[in-house]
């Protein structure tokens, strides 16, 4: 008569400490930040001709106009990924996702 064991008391102890492992790397992972929405508002360093400018043409730093955003206009100029770009039209810092009234769509 053979005798079978499913699980043998280490390998319960094996199985414990490797699941102990992965909850704590797991609850680790979750408990990550979420990134920072991209902020562009920073004028400080802008004239008072270049922040009038800024201003008549409504600037914001989240588009809310559908399908319209600086990131898809003729006079955004992109920087690196997840960088504020600038433009030909507004100076200071430019949101990629942000809008004002100077917005001319790219050609398709």
């Amino acid at each position: 008569m053979s005798r079978e064991r499913i699980f043998t008391r280490r390998d319960l102890l094996q199985k414990s400490a490797a699941f102990g492992a992965l909850a704590v790397f797991g609850a680790t992972a979750a408990c990550k930040e979420a990134p920072k929405p991209l902020s562009c508002e920073d004028t400080t360093a802008l004239s008072p001709p270049d922040m009038a400018i800024r201003t008549s043409l409504q600037y914001i730093d989240n588009s809310n106009q559908p399908g319209k955003q600086c990131s898809s206009c003729q006079q955004f100029i992109p920087a690196a990924p997840n960088a504020c770009g600038s433009c030909k039209v507004v100076k200071g810092p430019i949101n990629p996702g942000g809008y004002c009234k100077s917005f001319v769509a790219k050609p398709a």
